[in-house]
């Protein structure tokens, strides 16, 4: 990043330096750590431009402030009590979209000069290989872990908090019976292997505008092989929503690219599909959607997370809660003769249903009308940049039924969209 003006460092350091935050432990908290700079350079620049629909999620931040008065309340059917876990878990996230809501508008206030656009899309290319190579990782050493410097730092209370924990302790895979026998699903850089895999399918968007469209002859030749090493934990990955995603974008880069980027676009897939098919990769896939053993498990925590939320429906209850009961059996929790009776907490099968439980109908759809309308304002964008960026949205859309926002896949979405507003601005649209 030779010639890369001082403003632009935080947002360098964020993505580019993303391996070294996974490394200490801040990961997807390096947000967090950067914003304070961010906000002082936004306050000595007064006026800050803010984007269009921004009101949107100015109520979105809002509702979540007042959702912390519901804190101590208990739907029915859920069970815990309230303590610092719940209150940690609310100001963690807290912390994390005010972060958020600053690196936004601080990508929005950048020049071009400080910041081009393709030098931020190129960033984020980076992060993909990151992510390809946390992948590989994930799949050839899926044991891998180790007790970052902030997990040492931190009191155990804090550090034992299952959220927290996911957060600050590195590993490169999470190893589950998806297929009916331990196998591994890479999750290395990030904190989930949902996560992982939602973010790879957004940071692929921009590997492909950055170090193809716009790359010159040696960043194209390093892009196929970079892609055929990306299948590798795309597959082990087991991730159906990535599969989907992938799907999505496929279909809409066909439906409105030219014809002759069209006809490229047809042959590389073509390409890609058949080295897939010849590989044994093919077998895993089949595996896999032979095995489709989640969806009892979502379908019961989505209709009780549903359900909370209608008793609560316009400022929710500030986080997440545990249901009682499963899609199995009324037992509440794991025990040490029902290794099957556990559940994930309500709210954590998805950005969409988070933001029910946590603020109610009203949030969700604040999130979702905010997304929407960034589509809605930039589809006549036909640039690269512009139909890379309406991707990521519709990509947003799509992953939030399936997907956790937060933490870091909400941080791509953001800087996603502020490349939109940037290219909006450019072009005298915004």
């Amino acid at each position: 990043m030779r010639g890369l003006d001082r403003a632009a460092w935080p947002i360098a350091a964020l993505l580019v330096g993303y391996p070294f935050w996974w490394a200490l432990g801040f990961g997807g908290l390096s947000v967090i750590v950067l914003a304070p700079w961010m906000a002082l350079v936004l306050w000595r620049r007064r006026p800050v431009r803010t984007p269009r629909g921004f009101g949107l999620w100015l109520l979105l931040l809002a509702g979540y402030l007042v959702s912390a008065s519901m804190l101590g309340e208990m739907p029915p059917h859920t069970y815990g009590d309230f303590g610092a876990g719940r209150v940690i878990g609310y100001l963690m996230r807290l912390f994390l979209y005010v972060s958020m809501t600053i690196m936004l508008l601080y990508l929005g206030n950048l020049t071009e000069r400080e910041l081009p656009q393709l030098t931020l899309t190129r960033m984020l290319g980076a992060l993909f290989v990151t992510t390809v190579a946390g992948g590989l990782l994930g799949v050839l050493a899926p044991h891998a872990g180790f007790t970052s410097p902030v997990e040492l730092l931190l009191p155990r209370w804090v550090s034992e908090n299952a959220f927290v924990h996911n957060l600050i302790h590195p590993t490169s895979a999470q190893v589950q019976k998806v297929l009916g026998h331990a196998s591994p699903r890479p999750e290395a850089p990030f904190e989930w292997a949902n996560a992982w895999g939602g973010n790879l399918s957004v940071l692929l968007v921009w590997f492909v505008v950055g170090w193809w469209v716009y790359g010159g002859r040696r960043s194209r030749l390093a892009v196929a092989p970079l892609l055929a090493l990306a299948s590798v934990p795309v597959v082990y990955s087991l991730n159906r929503g990535l599969w989907i995603g992938l799907g999505v974008a496929a279909v809409y880069l066909l439906l409105r690219l030219g014809t002759r980027a069209r006809l490229l676009a047809c042959s590389a897939v073509a390409a890609g599909a058949l080295v897939f098919l010849l590989s044994p990769l093919r077998t895993m896939v089949a595996q896999r959607l032979d095995n489709p053993h989640s969806n009892d498990i979502r379908a019961f925590t989505v209709s009780a997370t549903v359900a909370a939320a209608r008793t609560s429906p316009i400022i929710g209850y500030g986080n997440t809660r545990n249901a009682t009961g499963n899609h199995r059996t009324i037992t509440t929790g794991r025990t040490d003769w029902c290794d099957g009776c556990g559940h994930p907490p309500l709210g954590s099968d998805g950005q969409l249903w988070h933001l029910m439980i946590t603020q109610g109908f009203v949030g969700a759809g604040l999130y979702v009308a905010f997304f929407i309308g960034a589509i809605r304002r930039h589809w006549r964008d036909r640039s690269p940049i512009g139909m890379a960026g309406v991707l990521v949205m519709i990509l947003t859309l799509l992953y939030m039924f399936v997907y956790d926002g937060l933490v870091t896949p909400l941080s791509l979405y953001l800087i996603s969209f502020a490349l939109l507003w940037r290219n909006s601005m450019v072009s005298g649209t915004a």
